[in-house]
């Protein structure tokens, strides 16, 4: 692997971090609020800890011609869009993880990793995007060999079966996740990989931070298939940033829930595995202690975290959600409630930064779903920042974020919760780690 790709391997293993929480981890305890990791080893961690690095297949497989694959909403929206890419790059070649992978293996191996998390491409092994359209052979081949290659050399295989990248041609056909058919079609490619790839891969995650895809790819439209409001004036392929970010999310819970019982059905039990979902987490605190700022703060984490994990815990949306959208925020028949509510294993968190929030008053036109959380969201309070910032200009060092995080989470996850103390720690060696190489 060339240098470059190299690099940008490393940086990704480290600015995404996978925590599963689940039955098995074991409880930490002893650790006290010393943040020196002068001694800091592998040794310190349990045994059974599971250090790993991760990517997506738009990111990483590059072959998007090739193998028989089809295209993604992120080879159109590249395309049509090249000037919303910083350097105006595309997925075709990638890092050439889809030729290189038994490298990329290899280096994992001799970093010593016990676990790679990697994405199928929906688009490569079903082409059209639906099991009518027919099942790629090869793409089942390169996977195979993927995992194959991975377990040989001792790492544990976690897939996640969409990162962001659903196939153009349910986009064409019926709008993707705008259209509640991507539940069936979800659900049917999910169904592919558990019966081919189940038998080895025991960590399954549905979907990739779906609130992120609601936000970035239907609020301000910069990330595929690139929909926003007219008025925001972003250059979008039409949408509606007021509507769009909630339906495409509620598509997104039901089909998650719909393919974890499907599983749980049919395959759970004799390929003995788990399956949950990842949540992508941006911290919030008050900008002040003011009464206003601080229900803002708590509006802000409402529609940013308790968006995707409420329903997961009561099958309900969050109240302030409820009381701020009105009908603007789809509802769930009392079947769906059903089938969402606990719908998981284990919940991924990838954390990301925090911010303040302070107060700001509600929009009454031009509204989007950045505009309802009424809150202003900003990195500095007195114009400094809340820690040092990484090469991302939004990406905030703030260790104690996921700690916070994970507690803000804990009665959701109930008994499958472990703490943080160790974790901390070890959370900010990484993020030192990840600031000197970008730095």
């Amino acid at each position: 692997m060339e240098t470059k790709s190299l690099i940008t391997f490393i940086l990704y293993l480290i600015s995404t971090l996978l925590i599963l929480v689940f039955d098995s981890v074991a409880s930490i305890e002893g650790f006290g609020e010393n943040y020196d990791t002068a001694s800091l080893k592998r040794s310190s961690f349990p045994k059974d800890f599971i250090f790993g690095t991760s990517s997506s297949a738009y990111q990483y497989e590059g072959a998007t011609n090739k193998g028989g694959r089809g295209p993604s909403i992120w080879d159109t929206f590249t395309q049509k869009y090249p000037k919303k890419i910083k350097d105006q790059s595309n997925g075709q070649i990638a890092v050439d993880s889809y030729h290189r992978f038994k490298e990329d293996v290899q280096i994992m191996n001799d970093i010593g990793f016990d676990a790679y998390r990697f994405s199928i491409s929906w688009s490569r092994l079903l082409p059209g995007g639906n099991l009518s359209s027919g099942i790629n052979t090869r793409a089942i081949i390169y996977y195979d060999n993927l995992i194959n290659e991975l377990i040989s050399k001792g790492l544990k295989p976690f897939v996640t079966l969409l990162h962001y990248d659903h196939p153009q041609s349910i986009e064409d056909a019926y709008g993707g996740f705008l259209s509640p058919k991507v539940v069936k079609d979800f659900t049917d490619y999910a169904e592919v990989c558990f019966k081919a790839f189940g038998d080895r891969v025991k960590y399954w995650i549905t979907i990739n931070g779906p609130s992120i895809f609601s936000q970035q790819g239907y609020t301000n439209g910069i990330y595929a298939p690139g929909r926003c409001s007219n008025w925001l004036q972003l250059n979008c392929t039409g949408g509606d940033s007021a509507t769009e970010p909630y339906l495409v999310s509620h598509h997104q819970l039901l089909a998650h829930a719909a393919a974890v019982k499907v599983y749980r059905q049919k395959y759970q039990k004799t390929q003995n595995g788990q399956i949950g979902l990842v949540q992508a987490v941006d911290w919030t605190i008050p900008l002040s202690q003011s009464s206003a700022d601080i229900d803002a703060t708590f509006r802000a984490r409402a529609f940013k975290l308790d968006w995707t994990m409420e329903p997961l815990n009561s099958g309900s949306y969050p109240l302030e959600m409820v009381h701020y959208l009105g009908e603007r925020l789809p509802k769930f028949s009392k079947e769906q409630s059903d089938m969402v509510k606990n719908s998981f294993d284990f919940i991924g968190i990838n954390y990301y930064s925090t911010t303040y929030a302070a107060d700001a008053e509600c929009p009454r036109k031009n509204k989007s779903y950045l505009t309802d959380l009424c809150a202003e969201l900003t990195y500095e309070r007195d114009g400094i920042p809340i820690g040092p910032r990484a090469a991302s200009e939004w990406i905030y060092i703030y260790p104690q974020g996921i700690e916070e995080v994970l507690l803000y989470f804990k009665p959701l996850l109930k008994n499958n919760f472990f703490t943080t103390h160790i974790l901390r720690r070890f959370l900010r060696t990484v993020l030192e780690c990840a600031l000197m190489a970008f730095l």
